[in-house]
């Protein structure tokens, strides 16, 4: 392995499907998508209430075509959402495997380093060795 090139695992470029399902689980997700998706809701359900009392609501109680969107929406964005959620696993173990690789490399340097302080340790006793016998004073 070489250790002086490790490359970076996220610089492959995504497709379009791959980045529209993370825009889309991302906007999914959001508070503003939540917050919208009940005023939406409401809307509907009131526009419907006050219609029904002039007898011309489009989607009267029980509301089958909210309901019919509403499932709709959700059998669309269950796989969209599971897409993205295997992409971030996929990214997560090729972080892990990059980690992995980096943490060998640095191992290695370590021990690389203990060898040379180890030398020097060697080279600095050796010194004071041939200083005594020379008998040179500090």
């Amino acid at each position: 392995m070489n250790y002086k090139s490790i490359k970076h695992p996220f610089k492959h470029k995504l497709s379009f499907g791959q980045r529209a399902a993370d825009r889309l689980t991302g906007f999914a997700g959001s508070w503003f998508f939540i917050s919208s998706l009940l005023i939406f809701i409401g809307l509907w359900i009131l526009t419907n209430v006050l219609l029904l009392r002039i007898n011309s609501s489009w989607d009267s109680y029980p509301f089958i075509l909210l309901n019919l969107g509403l499932s709709c929406l959700a059998a669309l964005q269950a796989p969209i959402i599971l897409m993205s959620q295997n992409r971030g696993a996929q990214r997560d173990r090729l972080r892990a495997e990059y980690d992995y690789k980096v943490n060998v490399k640095a191992e290695k340097e370590i021990e690389d380093m203990q060898k040379d302080l180890e030398e020097i340790k060697i080279l600095i006793r050796t010194n004071k060795k041939l200083i005594k016998k020379r008998g040179v004073k500090k």
